[in-house]
C-alpha cells in the first residue's frame, strides 16, 4: 500500500509514505502464517507471534524509552522503512501535511508505472527493499470528495495526517495490544 499526498506541504513529511514489498515470502519461519496450500500467507508481529510484554509494548515496556523494535520489527522496518514496524516507531514512521487543503491518493498493492505517475513531484518515495519481491496489482482508492466517497477519482478531499491511512493501518496489524476489543 502507498499512500501519496496531492497538494499540501510540509517537505518531507508531506511525502510519501508506504510499503511496495511483498513481506509473506520472505518472512522468518517463527512469524510466518502457512495457509491450507503450505504457501505463506501472512507475516505476524512479534508481539502476535510471542505475545511477551517486551513485543508487544505493554507493562513496563509501555512507554518509548522501554519499548525498542525488536529484532523480528527489524525485519519489517528493512522491507518497509517508511511503515511502522512496532508501537513506537514514530521517528520515521508519522508524516503530516500541514496544508488544510492536502488530498491523498492511496494505492493497494501498487505497480511501477502506478508509482512513477503518482509519486513524481512528492518526497521521498517510499523505500523498497532488496530481494523482496514488488507487489504487481494495483487497485487505488482516492477517499471522498465533498463527503461522498469514490472509487478509482483522483483526488481525496480528506485532509489531516497522512500517517491516518499508511502509518496506522499498519500500526494496528503489526501490534495487536492495538486493536480494538470485542
Amino acid at each position: 500500500m502507498v499512500v501519496v499526498p496531492q497538494g499540501g506541504s510540509g517537505g518531507a513529511t508531506c511525502g510519501a509514505t508506504g510499503c511496495l514489498v511483498d513481506l509473506n515470502g520472505g518472512c522468518p519461519a517463527d512469524l510466518k502464517v502457512v495457509g491450507a496450500g503450505g504457501a505463506a500467507v501472512a507475516c505476524k508481529s512479534a508481539c502476535g507471534a510471542y505475545g511477551r510484554p517486551e513485543d508487544c509494548c505493554s507493562g513496563d515496556h509501555n512507554t518509548p524509552a522501554t519499548c525498542q523494535p525488536s529484532a523480528s520489527s527489524q525485519y519489517f522496518k528493512n522491507a518497509c522503512p517508511r511503515a511502522y514496524s512496532y508501537a513506537y516507531d514514530d521517528a520515521t514512521s508519522t508524516f503530516t501535511c500541514t496544508s488544510g487543503t492536502a488530498s491523498y491518493l492511496i494505492t493497494f498493492c501498487p505497480s511501477i508505472s502506478s508509482l512513477k505517475s503518482s509519486v513524481s513531484g512528492t518526497n521521498p518515495s517510499p523505500g523498497t527493499a532488496s530481494g523482496q519481491p514488488l507487489i504487481n496489482d494495483t487497485v487505488s482508492f482516492a477517499g471522498a470528495q465533498g463527503g461522498n466517497p469514490y472509487l478509482y477519482s483522483s483526488a481525496s478531499s480528506a485532509p489531516g495526517r497522512l500517517a491516518l491511512a499508511a502509518s496506522a493501518l499498519t500500526w494496528l496489524c503489526l501490534a495487536p495490544r492495538h486493536r480494538p476489543r470485542l
